[in-house]
Parts: C-alpha cells; sequence; structure tokens
C-alpha cells in the first residue's frame, strides 16, 4: 500500500526584529517618544504650533480682523501647513510599517489637518467655510502629543457607563415628559393664551424651560395660581437634576477599571494606548521595549 507523502509548506513568519537606520532611528525616538530632551522638546514646539495654527483659523473667521490682516493671517496658514506636512512626512516614513500609521485614527487626523489648504490651491472655487471644520481638526493631534491616551480609556469608561444606564435614564426621561404634559395642560389652563399660553404644547414648552432651570422668561405665568404651580415646577427641576447624575455616577463607579497605560507610542506604526505592562503592540504585535 502506497502511503502519500505530505508536504508542509513553512510560512515564514513576519520578521519582528526589522531595524531602522541609524537617523530613522532617531528620528523615532523623537517624534514617537517623549523619553529623551529632544523629544519633550519636539512636543512643546507642536503643542505650540497647533494651538497657534487654530487660532489663526479661529482669527481668519472674524470678518473685521480679516479684512485687516487678511494677507498675514494667509501667510501664517500656510506657514503652519508646510510645518504640519513635513513633521506628517517624517511619521510616516520613521515608523517601520508606515501604513498601519498612516490608516490608524491620529494618522488620518494628521492628514485632514493639512488636506483642506491644498484643496483650496487645487480647487480654488471652494469656499473656506466648508474646510473651515476641518482644519480644526488640528486640535485634536494635541491629545496624542500630550501622551493623554490614558484619557482615552477613561472616555471608554464614560461611555460603558452611559450604555449601562440607558433603560435607567429612559425611564426617568418618560416621568420628566409626563411631568411636563401635566404642567404644561394645567398652566395651560389656568393662565390662558391672554399670559402668552396660547396652546398645550406652548405650556410643554414653558414646563420644560422651568423644569430644568433654564428659565427664558418669554412666558411668564401672571396668576398667583399658575406662579404657585411654576414655584412647585421649579422645585421638581432640582429633584430632576440630580436624578440622572446619581443614575450615571453609580454606573460609572460600577465601569471603573484601574489599569494604566503606556506613554511611549509603538516604533512600528505609531500607535498609543498600551496597557502598563504590554510587551508587545496590540495593534501590530511589534515589540514595545527595545532596549
Amino acid at each position: 500500500m502506497n502511503r502519500s507523502k505530505i508536504r508542509i509548506k513553512k510560512v515564514p513568519a513576519y520578521n519582528d526584529d526589522q531595524s531602522l537606520s541609524g537617523w530613522r532611528e532617531s528620528l523615532n525616538d523623537i517624534i514617537f517618544g517623549s523619553e529623551t530632551r529632544a523629544g519633550k522638546a519636539f512636543d512643546v514646539i507642536l503643542i505650540v504650533c497647533i494651538v497657534f495654527s487654530v487660532i489663526v483659523v479661529m482669527l481668519d473667521s472674524v470678518s473685521d480682523i480679516q479684512q485687516r490682516y487678511g494677507q498675514l493671517l494667509y501667510g501664517m496658514e500656510w506657514l503652519f501647513t508646510g510645518l504640519f506636512t513635513i513633521e506628517y512626512l517624517l511619521r510616516v516614513i520613521t515608523v517601520r510599517r508606515p501604513w498601519l500609521y498612516i490608516t490608524s485614527f491620529f494618522g488620518l487626523v494628521d492628514v485632514l489637518s493639512i488636506l483642506p489648504n491644498y484643496l483650496i490651491l487645487l480647487f480654488p472655487g471652494i469656499s473656506i467655510k466648508y474646510v473651515l471644520v476641518i482644519r480644526v481638526l488640528r486640535m485634536l493631534r494635541i491629545f496624542r502629543i500630550l501622551k493623554l491616551s490614558a484619557y482615552m480609556q477613561e472616555a471608554d469608561i464614560l461611555m460603558d457607563a452611559l450604555a449601562n444606564s440607558t433603560r435607567k435614564i429612559t425611564v426617568f426621561l418618560y416621568a420628566v415628559l409626563t411631568l411636563v404634559i401635566i404642567f404644561g395642560s394645567l398652566i395651560y389652563v389656568v393662565e390662558g393664551s391672554e399670559a402668552g399660553f396660547t396652546s398645550i404644547p406652548t405650556s410643554m414648552y414653558w414646563a420644560i424651560v422651568t423644569i430644568t432651570t433654564v428659565g427664558y422668561g418669554d412666558i411668564a405665568p401672571a396668576t398667583p395660581l399658575g406662579q404657585m404651580i411654576a414655584g412647585l415646577l421649579m422645585i421638581t427641576g432640582y429633584g430632576v437634576i440630580a436624578v440622572p447624575t446619581g443614575i450615571y455616577s453609580a454606573e460609572i463607579i460600577k465601569s471603573y477599571k484601574n489599569e494604566k497605560i503606556r506613554n511611549d507610542a509603538c516604533p512600528n506604526c505609531g500607535a498609543t494606548d498600551h496597557d502598563f505592562d504590554a510587551s508587545f503592540c496590540k495593534f501590530c504585535g511589534h515589540r514595545l521595549d527595545e532596549s
């Protein structure tokens, strides 16, 4: 009986020990790291550029300032765009796997922060107003530069707490809506159209403004009975504000996890948000501590 031989083809494993050239390795430590003096100086300079570039965008939206200093603001905008373009290209060439950085969240933010000016240059008919919001995305880069990845995890905890308290808050909002309908209908009957309560929906609007303690003052009861109802609704409003806060706070306590986050970025893909005791990047699998 002939036995067929099964040949197993070995698949070469990914070589995680790919090394960068000397100058790329040095730039990687400066751009993606904050442990060295040069890295900290780079972060500070970049933060200053980001903040000033956003200020320039905001000032450019003020018509009086734009008319007087339009050329200066235009030149500064292109100066910052050039600096951010160089910084983006340096980030791309100083990681081992550039595509992972380019397609990452902050990689997309980086390219969106410089894209509007080039779009205006290539397509002069585009209005600046349409790309103004994209240019303000530069402020998001501060979260990476300041190494606030731990706060990104805190945001996840807040979202989990909000999701866990959805049903309780829904029931609470149903109770508030019931109160709004009752008090709105009651004040409509007591005050009438002479005081501005022309319909039940209008009276419900007044009840919402009152129970949330906003108090626009555009509609107000004039009779003593109506004012008594308004006072009762105002007092109820303080309790209404406290209830969802307590529900949400309790869920945050339940969802809180005492985990630490590393500050250094992956030298391979530039990603952050790694656990404190992690040895490998959870996005690309590269070793984090190569020393």
